[in-house]
């Protein structure tokens, strides 16, 4: 049986680093993120952005201990149809609906058979909803026709189906299979960039950078602790810098308010991280 562990609560905001600039940053790479310009430096040697990626990735994981899939699901079918519907909509919103879905439609074999009328009813909270409806139904057909029903744990049986791509199936083969994969969302892309490991704007280019970066094992916790960081604390419109625990690694330190009293009050508890 397969679900996601429960959140351990808000993220851990009593590691916020000094903003004093470490030397492993360069100060061009700053001087360009205070500028609105890409922080990514090419003169930073491959080895030198490798011990500062780690070094990031090892505080994240101490500011976000309770980073998980927030999206409920028991087995690999229901992650991966969930993840479909999760586009242009909250984690929050899918768990809500999911429950009744997989009720009515537990397997691939009942989804592909559902009537599409019902089927928009219960999808309909999740916005785009004839949409969504028309993609989970030939997924689920798919699964029947090339996989006797079952979700296949390889990335290139997964991304032949209709509607994924490498996010969804880095997401299902991470957290129903085991498989280490890196998560490329939105917010995922903008971290990031942010902090200089990569200026590439592709997703696929982007999951290439990084993975050069860490250790694969890593992979999957670090895509979720990225995620949560984003939503929680570095924001797109206004990252919480003066209350951020990378503060002394970040060549973006600075894009957000430094003061830590102000910066504090932008960092959005779990519920509310909910929202983006």
């Amino acid at each position: 049986m397969m679900a996601r562990a429960l959140s351990a609560g808000p993220p851990t905001l009593d590691r916020v680093s000094s903003p004093a600039y470490a030397r492993s940053v360069p100060p061009r790479a700053r001087r360009a993120a205070a500028r609105g310009g890409s922080p990514f430096d090419p003169q930073e040697t491959p080895l030198a952005r490798t011990r500062r990626a780690r070094r990031m990735a090892r505080e994240l994981a101490l500011i976000h201990p309770d980073a998980h899939c927030e999206l409920d699901f028991t087995n690999a079918f229901e992650l991966l149809v969930a993840t479909v519907l999760s586009a242009q909509t909250t984690d929050k919103t899918v768990n809500r609906v999911t429950p009744t879905l997989f009720a009515k439609y537990p397997d691939a074999r009942a989804l592909a058979g559902a009537d599409r009328a019902e089927l928009e009813e219960i999808l309909k909270p999740t916005g785009f909803f004839r949409a969504k409806a028309n993609s989970v139904l030939g997924l689920a057909q798919a699964l029947l026709e090339r996989f006797d029903g079952e979700v296949p744990g390889r990335m290139a049986d997964l991304v032949t189906l209709p509607g994924v791509g490498r996010k969804t199936a880095n997401v299902v083969l991470g957290n129903a299979f085991d498989v280490p994969g890196l998560t490329v969302d939105t917010h995922f892309g903008r971290l990031v960039r942010r902090f200089g490991w990569t200026a590439e704007e592709d997703p696929v280019k982007v999951e290439s950078a990084v993975a050069e970066l860490l250790p694969k094992r890593e992979w999957t916790m670090f895509s979720h602790r990225v995620i949560f960081h984003g939503r929680r604390v570095c924001h797109a419109k206004k990252a919480a810098c003066g209350a951020c625990g990378l503060a002394r690694w970040c060549p973006s330190y600075g894009i957000g308010p430094t003061d830590p009293e102000v910066a504090t009050k932008l960092v959005k508890t779990p519920a509310a991280s909910d929202t983006e």
